[in-house]
């Protein structure tokens, strides 16, 4: 169980991005299997021109779009989606037109693609880093300035290090690294402290749970949960590592929410590049708002 002397928390807010790096939507109830939240990132938009998957890190428009899955379709593993583009139009993936309008909005040539089964997935990023340059890309994406320090990736597994070098992501799937994000409502106290005038927008910062307090708890929670297993709802997961975060959390997103530089600054600064944490799911089932978090022993 937590300390005594922490306030519990309770899952708030639980998310799915049907569309990587797309706006995604709340739901009460999830179901959670070995790789995450049921259809989570069941589709992502390939650059054509480097053929490749790519985000929100290199395509910072896909932020002004947001995605909902459409009831009682089938695109193979997932069902269609809706997407709404920037200006309110709407169009869905089952759409001829889905890939120009798409390219139109995003100003270069891309596909929309759905999951499929793992030997049939596209190979995100295999042999187009050149590793004489990875580290500056990384540098430029993660919004370091000279002399600012990379951030710790020792606990991403070296299994998994390798399919994120030569794929993109881990294999069969769209995510950046990890199947699960936690999220607590006291980081986003922690990280508000040093930029007291700045929308924190939990949206900013994607995650899969978010789990709140009383207000009471102060400081980085999660982190104190690295290698541990925790349940919420029937199911649990092991915390791998702390998150690292990219310039994305900073960048304008639908919804309203406007571009600040400021919290890349400070996440850099004052809480080396991280906050929440990564999880694999350890054991499937259910999570719904309301719902408690434990430390298993």
């Amino acid at each position: 169980m937590m300390r005594p002397e922490l306030s519990p928390l309770f899952v708030s807010q639980i998310w799915r991005y049907p569309v990587k790096s797309m706006g995604g939507h709340r739901m009460e109830f999830a179901a959670i299997g070995s790789r995450g939240i049921t259809y989570d990132r069941g589709w992502a938009v390939r650059d054509e021109k480097a053929m490749v998957i790519r985000g929100a890190r290199f395509i910072p428009r896909l932020l002004m779009c947001s995605a909902a899955y459409l009831p009682d379709t089938d695109a193979g593993l997932v069902p269609h989606v809706a997407i709404t583009l920037p200006g309110g139009a709407v169009v869905n993936s089952d759409d001829p037109a889905i890939h120009r309008r798409l390219s139109d909005e995003l100003g270069r040539q891309v596909t929309l693609v759905p999951l499929k089964p793992d030997p049939e997935m596209l190979r995100p990023t295999a042999g187009q880093e050149d590793p004489a340059t990875r580290e500056a890309s990384m540098r430029e994406r993660l919004g370091l300035e000279p002399g600012e320090p990379l951030p710790d990736l020792s606990g991403i597994p070296p299994g998994l290090m390798k399919e994120l070098i030569e794929f993109g992501a881990p294999r069969g799937t769209h995510f950046d690294a990890f199947s699960i994000t936690i999220l607590t409502t006291s980081s986003i106290r922690r990280l508000q402290s040093f930029v007291p005038d700045v929308d924190l927008d939990v949206r900013r910062f994607r995650p899969n749970i978010l789990l709140h307090d009383d207000g009471a708890n102060e400081g980085v929670l999660e982190h104190a949960w690295l290698g541990r297993t925790v349940r919420i709802g029937s199911a649990t997961f092991d915390v791998v590592m702390d998150a690292p975060r990219c310039t994305v959390i900073a960048a304008e997103q639908d919804g309203g929410i406007k571009r600040d530089s400021r919290i890349t600054r400070a996440i850099v600064r004052e809480m080396k590049q991280c906050i929440a944490v990564y999880c694999d799911v350890a054991q499937a089932g259910e999570v719904r708002v309301g719902d408690s978090l434990s430390l298993q022993m």
